[in-house]
Order: structure tokens, then C-alpha cells, then sequence
């Protein structure tokens, strides 16, 4: 029954989210082009925020959790599992005084309407994760430009979304790569719950009524840290005991 019921409210959620998304893409555009990266910023705040008022028309409800005074004078590394594309919004809403960037596939740097503009122009690197070639320099180049403007970086170590909300392994080459480029952060690791509950059908339906939980841990001084590998075992652990199903 609910998942006829999704059908109806499923096709009203995709007109608000793709409405949203090509509404701000000019909006992007101007404040990008024509008044600077403050008022890029603010147009892409803005658009986390509809993005995750459009998911409210499924019953989707947001919790974030942070019990920790994060600084923002000091650079994060912004570390969690990864479930859905719709772990984003709210990571990018919630954090948005850290200025969140991320660390994203190649592929989504073309043809999605705002998404694909900000990945490009908002400070967020792509990576082509078949090509170590283009991606082990692409996050150097981040990695310097995250230590030196003090803002957070996210990376997602399982490198794939978890359809059911199993963990996968972390694959930690581009964290290590992160580690050694931005020596003054913070690590914050980040677990997620339930956002793969959107797509439980698929691309459609989509689930109703999903409450996506994200929780912040104690933040780790990465200077503190002689053994990288430790530290990286320690946040894995950390983030994957409070997966639940």
C-alpha cells in the first residue's frame, strides 16, 4: 500500500526537485559570474535548504546531531559513510558556516542542473576514480587548497553508496592523501542512517516517510596523530558501530 501510495507523491517530489534545480542554475550563474563567491555561497546554501524542503514532501525528516563546537578557523576533513545522494543537502546545510566541499566522481561534474555547475566552480574537486593518474593530483590540489582557506572537505571512503545501509570497507587512498595535505585539520567522522531508505524501490517510487539521522562523533585533532593508519581504523570503527539497520 505505501509503496502505491509513493507513486502519486513520488511524481510531485520530482517536479519540485527538478524545478529547484533549474530554477537556481542561473541563479548560480549570476552570483558566481557577476558578484563573487560570498553570493555563490548563499545561492548554494539556498538550494540545500529547498533541495531538503522538496524531500519533505515525502515525509523525509532530517535530524543532525552535533553535540561538538566545530571551529572555523581551523580546516575539516569531513569523514562518513555514504548511503544516498540525499546525504548531501543536509551535510552542505547543517555545516554550510565550514564552507563544505567535496570530493565527488567525475561524472557528476556534467549535465545535472545546479549540482554539476556547483561541483565545477564552488571549490569541490572530480575525480576520475578509474584514473589515479587524474584523481591521486586532483586531491593534492584540494587537500592544498582546503589547508590554506581553512574550509571542510568531505570525502566519502567507501567510494560507492550502500544500497541497503551496509557499510562497506573504506577505501582509504584518497583519505591518506587528505591527511597528509591538510596537517592543521580537524577530522570529524560522520555517520549516517537511513537515507538509502529514499531509494528502497529505486529511482522510483521513492520511500516515504524516511527520518535520515546524521550523527557527529568527537572531533580528532589530526596533529595528535602519529600513526595515520590508526587514526584511520579508529574513525572507521567509530562511524560504522552506530549504523543500525
Amino acid at each position: 500500500m505505501e509503496k502505491l501510495l509513493s507513486y502519486p507523491i513520488s511524481l510531485i517530489y520530482y517536479v519540485c526537485f527538478g524545478l529547484t534545480l533549474v530554477v537556481f542554475h542561473p541563479i548560480q550563474w549570476f552570483c558566481f559570474n557577476v558578484l563573487g563567491y560570498k553570493a555563490h555561497k548563499l545561492s548554494v546554501d539556498a538550494l540545500q535548504f529547498c533541495l531538503m524542503r522538496c524531500a519533505n514532501v515525502l515525509g523525509t525528516s532530517f535530524s543532525f546531531n552535533n553535540a561538538y563546537n566545530l571551529p572555523t578557523d581551523k580546516p575539516l576533513i569531513v569523514v562518513a559513510n555514504h548511503q544516498s545522494l540525499y546525504d548531501i543537502s543536509p551535510i552542505m546545510w547543517f555545516l554550510r558556516k565550514h564552507h563544505v566541499k567535496f570530493i565527488s566522481k567525475i561524472e557528476l561534474g556534467k549535465g545535472i542542473p545546479s549540482v554539476s555547475y556547483n561541483l565545477r566552480h564552488g571549490g569541490s574537486v572530480l575525480i576520475d576514480r578509474k584514473n589515479p593518474r587524474q584523481s591521486l593530483p586532483a586531491i593534492m590540489k584540494f587537500g592544498a587548497y582546503i589547508e590554506q582557506t581553512k574550509r571542510a572537505a568531505v570525502i566519502f571512503p567507501e567510494g560507492t553508496r550502500s544500497k541497503d545501509g551496509t557499510p562497506k570497507p573504506f577505501q582509504t587512498k584518497g583519505l591518506e592523501i587528505m591527511l597528509k595535505k591538510v596537517p592543521s585539520a580537524m577530522v570529524v567522522p560522520i555517520t549516517i542512517n537511513n537515507s538509502w531508505k529514499m531509494q528502497r524501490y529505486g529511482q522510483f517510487p521513492m520511500g516515504l516517510g524516511t527520518a535520515i539521522k546524521f550523527t557527529v562523533h568527537k572531533p580528532l585533532e589530526l596533529a595528535t596523530f602519529a600513526d595515520k593508519q590508526a587514526l584511520i581504523q579508529q574513525v572507521e570503527h567509530t562511524i560504522k558501530a552506530h549504523i543500525h539497520p
